[in-house]
């Protein structure tokens, strides 16, 4: 069936900083949590490093001329704030320096700079005075931002803030599975309140700079269902899992204020206790909404042994994700595109109507290279598709979506899974840092051109 998205709609690819730049000692840079997390014994698999990465710091420009090649419209990154105000402190112009030179490239070869302020890499100084838990570093985030504002204002006009702050706040203080690895659920939740803070002042700086500048926040988003919908049980675990992961966050940034359930559901890990007088009418209101999917949430409140009080679902730690025989990615997620349609209309119908851009969304498989160095990743190109076919049905339905980005142009550093698991467009040999656009490459392309899924069924 012919699938066309709206005219003007914004194509695109993303990736960010740390998973993809390589080069961390460079140019002033100094270490962030994820170089210090690295470096702990058994934190990401294989002992696996920020470096080489995919070299994106010493390649830009072949990679700039790949995405040119692709006919990519935006290019969403990340900027380093290591690299940007080493040890959070004064400004370092080398490190901007390379941002510029990727602005100045990406705009000479029609591309849109598509910047995120924070995509997780906080400066290791500054944990050091207590990280996202220190109510300080949301104005520190403040201080970045101007110093990003002040060089780069004058040819970038959409910003996004923070991306994915869930995980910041939850994998990095609560499980500790991801940096800077701490297990502690108060300091979750004060990273949360500090992190949405931190939207809120970055978000002031930005419109303080230019009156056309617009302003956004990246969240990953997952629609949440109880497993047993007769169960009560289930479906309390379902709306505390909702509660944490999705409303905690879209309430406070597009309605001025927590769920009042959540803000129950946190007290005695001391929520209330963080947000001050003013604060959440600092962090409401945003000028359009970055929305990650990969899969939806399908949960029991039926302990699996894999629970515990280290948990990133603070409030519910009891939560386990039973399985229902859907097909798997190699990261181990369930492939279930049609809940991406009901989420973007409920974005649309239960808040304020932000526009919305699908900032992430992008498949890991076990990638096979054939003998003529080809990759035939058929799987891949299944999986957006069907994505592709769901938002649309959203559009179709009235919803303000205007882009979509892929995640990731390049395959990369993915976090606690090192380099074992694939999400580029362009596989990436990591020895010689050769790159090779895989069939789903060739095929995004297409789809670019066309502005949808013109001619296939």
């Amino acid at each position: 069936m012919h699938v066309e998205f709206p005219a003007g709609f914004l194509w695109g690819v993303a990736t960010a900083a740390f998973q993809v730049e390589g080069s961390t000692t460079a140019d002033g840079r100094s270490p962030s949590i994820w170089d210090t997390f690295c470096a702990r014994p058994g934190a990401v698999k294989n002992g696996d490093t920020g470096d080489p990465a995919a070299d994106h710091y010493r390649r830009m420009p072949d990679d700039v001329a790949l995405m040119r090649e692709l006919g990519v419209g935006a290019y969403r990154f990340s900027l380093a704030w290591p690299r940007v105000r080493p040890d959070g402190g004064e400004v370092n112009p080398a490190g901007l320096d390379f941002y510029e030179r990727l602005v100045d490239t990406l705009l000479a070869e029609g591309i849109t700079p598509w910047p995120t302020l924070y995509h997780w890499d906080l400066p290791h100084a500054l944990e050091e005075r207590g990280g996202w838990t220190n109510r300080d570093t949301a104005y520190r985030f403040a201080d970045y931002t101007a110093a990003v504002l002040d060089r780069l204002g004058d040819r970038v006009s959409t910003w996004t803030t923070l991306n994915e702050p869930w995980c910041s706040a939850f994998l990095g203080y609560g499980s500790g599975r991801h940096a800077p690895g701490r297990t502690e659920p108060r300091a979750a939740v004060a990273a949360a309140h500090h992190l949405l803070l931190a939207h809120g002042l970055g978000a002031e700086v930005v419109r303080s700079t230019a009156a056309e500048n617009r302003v956004g926040i990246t969240l990953n988003l997952f629609p949440v269902s109880p497993a047993d919908p007769d169960s009560a049980e289930d479906r309390e675990v379902a709306r505390r899992v909702d509660g944490v992961q999705n409303r905690l966050f879209l309430d406070s940034v597009l309605r001025g204020r927590y769920p009042d359930d959540v803000l129950a559901d946190l007290e005695p890990f001391g929520l209330r206790d963080v947000v001050l007088t003013g604060d959440e009418a600092v962090i409401g209101g945003t000028d359009f909404l970055g929305v990650n999917y990969y899969r939806d949430h399908y949960v029991s409140a039926v302990p699996n042994g894999k629970s515990g009080p280290a948990s990133e679902w603070v409030g519910a730690e009891h939560v386990s994700f039973p399985k229902r025989g859907l097909p798997q990615t190699d990261s181990g997620w369930d492939v279930n595109a049609e809940p991406l349609t009901g989420l973007l209309l409920t974005l649309h119908t239960d808040y304020p109507r932000v526009p919305l851009y699908i900032t992430e969304n992008g498949v890991a498989y076990a990638d096979v290279v054939d003998e003529d160095g080809r990759i035939d990743d058929t799987d891949r190109i299944a999986f957006v598709e069907q994505h592709l076919r769901a938002a649309h049905r959203a559009v179709e339905q009235g919803v303000d979506l205007r882009g979509y980005f892929y995640w990731s142009l390049l395959d990369n550093f993915e976090w606690a899974e090192g380099y074992a698991k694939r999400f580029g467009l362009v596989h990436v040999d990591y020895g010689t840092q050769r790159r090779t656009p895989k069939a789903s490459a060739a095929w995004y392309s297409r789809v670019m051109a066309d502005n949808g899924l013109a001619g296939r069924g």
